[in-house]
């Protein structure tokens, strides 16, 4: 089977954006080899306010990996080249992980990590954190919080202060903190 992975950049106090959506302080770091990050995954799976996000910028689909978005306003007919999904996302996700090829990447942002992840749907979170503070900004997990324990599986720590953190979600200790 193959696994959904929750792979993301994080600021050291825990924001995967800044309050305005903004990620320029992720920079890139010559130590990390991309090309091999990429060629873990086949499919990119983004929520409507990353996905909005990436657009801006002109990047609506990455080659060589099939892109779906999970989205009730997004329209199929203006992004020819993605598959937009409005309804079913974690029956989506689940149909996924039982067909065969190159692992998932549960690419962004925090409130699609946090519903696939009480579904029963993430199999590693894999951070990578960078050297900054923002204060403020998009949560890795938004409120309200939720409870799931993770076994570190691996990490690296690189020159210029990056840490990779990967971790195996145990999935049966998953259950919702009582606010």
């Amino acid at each position: 089977m193959r696994k959904i992975r929750y792979r993301v950049a994080m600021s050291l106090d825990g924001y995967i954006a800044g309050p305005k959506d903004e990620f320029d302080w992720i920079v890139t770091d010559p130590d990390v080899d991309f090309g091999v990050v990429f060629k873990q995954f086949d499919t990119l799976l983004i929520g409507r306010r990353t996905f909005e996000v990436m657009a801006k910028h002109g990047n609506t689909a990455i080659p060589g990996m099939k892109t779906i978005v999970f989205s009730r306003t997004l329209q199929q007919s203006e992004y020819p080249d993605i598959t937009i999904v409005a309804e079913g996302c974690e029956k989506t996700a689940a149909t996924l992980r039982e067909k065969r090829g190159k692992d998932i990447w549960l690419f962004g942002g925090g409130s699609l990590f946090q519903s696939f992840l009480g579904a029963g749907l993430v199999d590693t979170v894999e951070v990578e954190v960078i050297p900054v503070l923002l204060g403020e900004g998009i949560p890795l997990l938004p409120s309200p919080a939720k409870h799931a324990k993770l076994k570190l599986t691996s990490h690296n720590v690189y020159k210029s202060g990056r840490v990779s953190l990967q971790y195996a979600v145990k999935e049966s200790t998953y259950k919702v903190r009582a606010v």
